[in-house]
């Protein structure tokens, strides 16, 4: 495949800027497919859906995402290593094409069914090479910034959505998706494709340019020898799935992993997502609930990108260690008002607390617990095993996103709004203390550095050692 020399006419760290972007559209696409069943299910109620669902459909057309990303998970481990991290991100764009063409011009809600299948393949795809390959192109300096922009796009395609969704046709929305797609097509093809993959292939030359244009720099000797250093290491024991569990560092990073997967979703987002209209029913008089979503993805938006500005300065640690306790306690106050609303308190005058506990939810949730975790995922695992961890770390998401839901649904039938989330803000509060005693900085390291922290073993200097390159902090 055609590779362009972007670094010709993109100085400096631009080139890996720019591939990244381009890379990570098929993350803002599955934002509009993640996001996309709350606008458009009222539409395929309505009398004129050119489709007709009916309320059992609409629970397949929620869950059938998580299938897809299920049934994803063997396939995603294969194309990672077999074809490469860029191929990998291509074959998920393309699957995502398919999925937008499908709803596009569905006639059945089998279609639909299929469509939202493959979009779940697509996305377990994405989600676990887009990282890897990030965190393999990027200069350390960088590397934290550039891995924010995964879920940068992904809120801005459930902005969009939410946004456009309820007022143009299916069709329509459809199209705007594909186009997306269309472009990350016709940019990333041409995107060298990560070093380290090509120097685990033993393609040196191929790694070399692949590496002069993403540092935009001739001289790229220095970095090469240490990536290729790394990779002969790691390669002398291959990559076996009960490595994850024998190799002590890789077991502090499936643990790490595994935690932080489950903070997500115990810390509710997936129910947010999926229930907001119900938990600021209370709250209808002040904001309608199209409205309130839209404020809450545009918020989670907002800090999000924030983060990504901030992530490379003060560190992963101290983002997700104040993360972690300040969405636990906007969590209580939430669970507190249900708590006392279920009292058969008058609440009335209170109205206003769901709303502003689920606000400031949407920004300390965003800026930390639902952004690091991602970024990490590509850090913590070495080359000769990455596939398999960030594919279990993956798993290990999914799992908790379907059990948190299901829990929730359990506990608010059986006990009430309030128990459930008084059990995920006081697990937003342990993840804090996790995240203290067990997680490492990884701000301004090598991949490699972040090996020997997981290993207990101390780093050759006082500071990550520079390697000499032409980029820009």
């Amino acid at each position: 495949m055609v590779v362009l020399d972007v670094s010709r006419v993109l100085p400096g760290n631009t080139p890996q800027i720019f591939a990244t972007v381009a890379g990570t559209l098929t993350a803002l696409s599955d934002g509009m497919h993640y996001g996309w069943s709350a606008p458009i299910i009222p539409l395929l109620q309505s009398p004129s859906s050119p489709v007709q669902i009916s309320e059992s459909d609409v629970v397949w057309i929620e869950n059938i995402y998580l299938l897809g990303g299920l049934i994803g998970i063997p396939l995603t481990i294969y194309i990672l290593d077999k074809f490469g991290r860029k191929n990998a991100m291509l074959i998920a764009a393309v699957e995502y094409l398919i999925a937008w063409l499908l709803i596009a011009f569905a006639s059945s809600v089998e279609v639909i069914f299929v469509a939202r299948l493959i979009t779940g393949i697509a996305s377990d795809n994405n989600f676990v090479a887009t990282p890897v390959y990030i965190a393999e192109i990027s200069h350390k300096k960088i590397r934290g910034r550039l891995g924010s922009l995964i879920y940068i796009m992904m809120l801005i395609g459930i902005l969009l959505i939410y946004s456009i969704g309820p007022f143009i046709s299916i069709a329509a929305s459809s199209a705007v998706g594909a186009g997306i797609i269309v472009v990350q097509l016709l940019t990333f093809s041409f995107m060298p494709d990560s070093p380290y993959y090509l120097l685990v292939k033993n393609k040196k030359e191929e790694a070399r340019r692949a590496l002069q244009i993403l540092r935009s720099s001739k001289d790229v000797d220095d970095e090469l020898d240490e990536i290729a250093k790394v990779v002969e290491e790691e390669n002398k024991v291959r990559g076996r799935p009960k490595e994850l569990f024998t190799v002590k560092s890789n077991r502090k990073a499936i643990t790490i992993m595994t935690v932080l997967c489950f903070a997500q979703h115990y810390s509710s987002i997936s129910v947010m997502l999926m229930n907001i209209h119900m938990i600021l029913e209370d709250a209808a008089a002040i904001i309608p609930a199209s409205t309130a979503a839209i404020v809450f993805a545009a918020l989670m938006l907002l800090a999000c990108t924030l983060s990504a500005f901030l992530i490379d300065k003060v560190g992963r640690k101290i983002l997700l260690l104040s993360s972690s306790f300040l969405t636990g306690l906007s969590l209580l106050v939430l669970a507190s008002y249900f708590a006392i609303k279920e009292n058969n308190i008058d609440v009335t005058d209170y109205n206003w607390v769901p709303v502003a506990a689920v606000m400031v939810y949407a920004v300390t949730f965003k800026y930390g617990l639902g952004l690091i975790p991602i970024v990490m995922t590509a850090e913590l695992f070495p080359t000769n095993i990455k596939a398999l961890g960030c594919t279990l770390s993956d798993a290990m998401y999914v799992t908790a996103g379907a059990s948190s839901v299901y829990l929730f649904h359990f506990l608010h039938r059986n006990f009430g709004m309030n128990v459930p989330f008084f059990l995920f803000g006081c697990s937003c509060l342990l993840v804090g203390v996790f995240v203290v005693f067990v997680i490492p900085e990884t701000k301004g390291k090598t991949l490699d550095e972040i090996q020997k922290l997981l290993k207990g073993e101390p780093l050759s200097t006082g500071k990550s050692k520079e390697i000499k390159t032409n980029t820009v902090p």
